[in-house]
C-alpha cells in the first residue's frame, strides 16, 4: 500500500525574496486582502510574521488615504 504524505509546501515570505511593499503601491497590496476587504492572515499569505504586521500596518495607511476600501 503505498503511502501518501498530505504536508503541504510551506509557502515563502514574498517580501523575505523580493521588493519591499509601500502604501503607495494599491495594486499590490490588494493581493492580501479578501473581496471583502479583509486583510489575510498568514496562513494564507505565507508571510513571516514580522512582514505580516507590515503589509498589515500599510494596508491601514492605504485605507486610511482612500486607495483601499475598508470594506466592499
Amino acid at each position: 500500500m503505498a503511502e501518501f504524505n498530505n504536508r503541504r509546501k510551506k509557502k515563502v515570505c514574498a517580501m523575505c525574496t523580493g521588493k519591499p511593499v509601500d502604501w503607495k503601491d494599491a495594486e499590490t497590496l490588494k493581493r492580501y486582502i479578501n473581496e471583502k476587504g479583509k486583510i489575510l492572515p498568514r496562513r494564507v499569505t505565507g508571510n513571516c510574521a514580522e512582514h505580516q504586521r507590515f503589509i498589515s500596518r500599510q494596508i491601514k495607511r492605504a485605507r486610511a488615504i482612500a486607495l483601499l476600501p475598508y470594506t466592499r
